[in-house]
């Protein structure tokens, strides 16, 4: 059964780039698109910038070294530095996580970068509207040329020249009917989603941690080992899941910790989507009486609160100009026209609680799908555009690629760059009149190393990869 509506809605300001998403992705996009000249909206459903880092507690950046040097440049670099200086890390950070440090995810503090994005985005000229969707599309010849906004005034009609979905779930894509993957349980093996929490109360002061991050690391790895398949056989836990990243130091008493798979959750279902937040929150609890029970140093823990918004890591991808693939992946591929390159294994979890899947996940994270040290996968732009794309384009994790190579490059520090390179493209579109799908990307690997991107490859080419 359907229902029709026919009304008139004000049509706002008209803009040269309107970005829908201000996660990692979308905060890159719109800064550098403004940077840039562009007359840029920012759309987030939220009332924060920073998306997972931030609304969703994922309070941790994904590797931004090859264990040899740092691989992100550009934003990403100014956002790391900015941090650092501002002591927006945890206290445990050292910077050697930054420049040498192979596979080593980077605690930070959430309040503290959502602060810094407002800044960010604003002393570049971004004008961000929060607690606003993109509900609509206004699409002609295979180009958007407006969309439809909603938020507490209601509906309103934003045209626009260039356009960047940054939603994670491609949702605007949708909308402008570009074909997508909709990556479901049933049809392909993705990873879970999982609501993470803040706790107080801990006593990294306890002797179990040392001094430095050394202690830290051993007691988080005697968890995961010793104490968690304890408990599950005593039965802790409503599901016996066998696998956590655990807590992240965030403060001399904080933490953010990041466990509690929600299984079998449709990140693209309102209903299921809702259930999932409940059976978050409950195995929330779970697991702080977990930590109060075996983790040293955790007796006194307190849950401070969960995320208002579910730790989703795969839903919708677009059907790209090129897809990555894990045989990509592992021959460590480099392209003329990538736009970043990132070293990080394929970070898909256990997608239920079986000890098939468990091992499945632990064969992949620690073998053939670990690159290793002083090594990278390219990021291809031509993952970024939507088939045939006139003037749209997608960063973050609705990009092109298959689950494996998705379960790599899906992670912040990555989101960041994309979305770097996206606002750079439309920039780029916008001034030369070529559309994305045909963009000269020997001009845009050079505006982006000007910027400050590390791009190694030796070899360029004004036609993308596809």
């Amino acid at each position: 059964m359907t229902y029709s509506l026919n009304r008139q809605i004000p049509s706002g300001d008209e803009f040269d780039l309107i970005v829908a998403g201000g996660g990692p992705a979308g905060t890159a996009a719109a800064v550098c698109g403004a940077r840039l000249g562009l007359k840029t909206l920012l759309v987030e459903a939220t009332g924060c910038l920073g998306g997972m880092g931030t609304s969703g507690l994922v309070a941790s950046f994904g590797p931004v070294s090859d264990g040899e040097r740092m691989l992100v440049g550009g934003v990403m670099k100014e956002l790391l530095d900015t941090m650092w200086s501002q002591g927006a890390f945890g206290p445990h950070v050292v910077q050697e996580f930054l420049h040498n440090q192979l596979n080593r995810w980077v605690p930070f503090k959430p309040e503290h970068l959502k602060r810094i994005l407002d800044d960010l985005a604003l002393s570049a000229g971004v004008e961000l509207r929060f607690f606003t969707r993109v509900i609509d599309a206004d699409v002609s010849a295979g180009r958007v040329n407006g969309v439809v906004l909603s938020n507490v005034e209601g509906l309103s009609y934003v045209k626009g020249r260039a356009f960047v979905d940054a939603t994670g779930d491609a949702a605007l894509c949708a909308l402008a009917g570009v074909e997508c993957k909709v990556v479901l349980r049933d049809t392909d093996t993705v990873a879970p989603s999982t609501l993470c929490s803040l706790v107080g109360g801990m006593h990294w002061s306890h002797p179990a941690y040392g001094s430095d991050w050394r202690g830290i690391d051993a007691v988080k790895n005697r968890t995961k080992s010793e104490w968690l398949p304890r408990a599950i056989e005593d039965e802790q836990f409503s599901q016996p899941d066998r696998f956590m990243p655990g807590m992240n130091k965030i403060g001399e008493r904080t933490a953010t910790l990041n466990a509690g798979h929600v299984f079998n959750l449709n990140p693209l279902s309102n209903r299921s989507l809702s259930d999932g937040m409940v059976q978050g929150r409950r195995l929330a609890v779970e697991y702080l009486e977990f930590y109060r029970k075996y983790v040293p140093g955790c007796e006194d823990l307190e849950l401070l609160t969960t995320a208002s918004v579910m730790g989703v890591r795969d839903s919708r991808r677009i059907v790209g100009e090129f897809e990555l693939t894990i045989d990509d992946f592992r021959a460590r591929k480099q392209f003329p026209d990538q736009i970043a390159v990132y070293n990080r294994p394929t970070d898909v979890h256990p997608t239920d609680t079986s000890v098939q899947e468990y091992e499945r996940f632990m064969k992949d994270f620690h073998g053939e799908d670990n690159l290793g040290r002083g090594a990278s996968v390219g990021i291809p732009y031509s993952i970024i555009v939507p088939r045939q794309s006139q003037n749209l384009w997608v960063a973050g994790r609705c990009h092109s690629s298959d689950t494996k190579v998705h379960g790599s490059i899906r992670a912040q520090s990555a989101a960041y760059m994309m979305g770097q390179a996206a606002g750079t493209a439309a920039a780029q579109a916008l001034e030369t009149g070529q559309p994305a799908c045909d963009l000269d990307t020997e001009n845009l690997v050079l505006r982006l190393r000007a910027a400050g991107a590390y791009l190694p490859q030796k070899t360029l080419s004004r036609v993308m990869t596809r």
